[in-house]
C-alpha cells in the first residue's frame, strides 16, 4: 500500500471517493506520477517534485498543487470555489469539475517542466 492508499484509508468514505477521483485524473494526466510527499503531505511527484496533494479537512476537502500561482493563473475557471494563492476548497457534494481539475494538473506540470528544464534536469 502507498502513501496516498494510506492515506485515504483513514478518509470518510464520499470524502474517501472524491479524493480518490483527484488522484485517478492526475494519474491519468500524468502516468509517470509516482507517490510520495511534499511539504509533509501524501503527494503525487512529478519529476521528483510535488504535483499535486488532495486532503480532507474537517470542514472541507483540499486541492493543493505546491504552487502560489496555478489557481492564479486560471482564476476565471474556479468562480465556484473557494481558493487561496496554494489550495482550493471543494467537497463530496461540489467536486472540481474534470476538465477544470484537468486544466489545473497540465498548469502545474507545465511549471514543473519549465522549472527543471531552465534547471538542465533531464526529463
Amino acid at each position: 500500500m502507498g502513501l496516498i492508499d494510506t492515506h485515504l484509508a483513514g478518509v470518510a468514505d464520499a470524502n474517501r471517493a472524491a479524493l480518490a477521483r483527484v488522484y485517478d485524473i492526475a494519474r491519468d494526466v500524468d502516468p509517470d506520477a509516482t507517490e510520495g510527499e511534499s511539504y509533509g503531505m501524501a503527494a503525487l511527484l512529478h519529476r521528483g517534485k510535488g504535483y499535486v496533494a488532495a486532503l480532507e479537512s474537517k470542514a472541507h476537502l483540499g486541492l493543493y498543487p505546491f504552487s502560489g500561482s496555478v489557481f492564479s493563473s486560471i482564476a476565471d475557471e474556479l468562480t465556484d470555489f473557494d481558493w487561496s494563492p496554494g489550495a482550493l476548497k471543494f467537497s463530496a457534494d461540489h467536486e472540481i469539475p474534470e476538465p477544470v481539475l484537468r486544466r489545473i494538473l497540465e498548469v502545474r506540470i507545465a511549471q514543473i517542466d519549465a522549472q527543471l528544464d531552465r534547471s538542465g534536469k533531464k526529463r
